[in-house]
């Protein structure tokens, strides 16, 4: 399992485009994909797991993975977030 922790850095947060984004970028991954926020662990492939936890900029989360891409999976997702989601 390859785990990192994160920190949002949009103004939005993950709202509904960005999430979007994010969520679009875990399923082209094979692995199992979380995202970990105050001992609360979501399919970071459902919008609405990802949406119900509610991050706003400046929150960290901890990005999980498990299986074959799990390292590609966590560098690309953290890279997405290092992005700001273009906003």
């Amino acid at each position: 399992m390859t785990r990192r922790e994160v920190t949002i850095q949009n103004a939005v947060g993950l709202h509904a485009r960005p999430a979007t984004f994010f969520i679009q970028k875990a399923n082209s991954y094979k692995c199992s994909i979380w995202v970990e926020k105050d001992e609360r662990k979501v399919n970071a492939k459902s919008l609405l797991g990802v949406l119900s936890l509610g991050i706003v900029q400046g929150m960290s989360v901890t990005l999980l993975a498990d299986g074959a891409d799990e390292k590609d999976a966590v560098e690309g997702l953290a890279a997405l977030v290092a992005t700001g989601f273009a906003e």
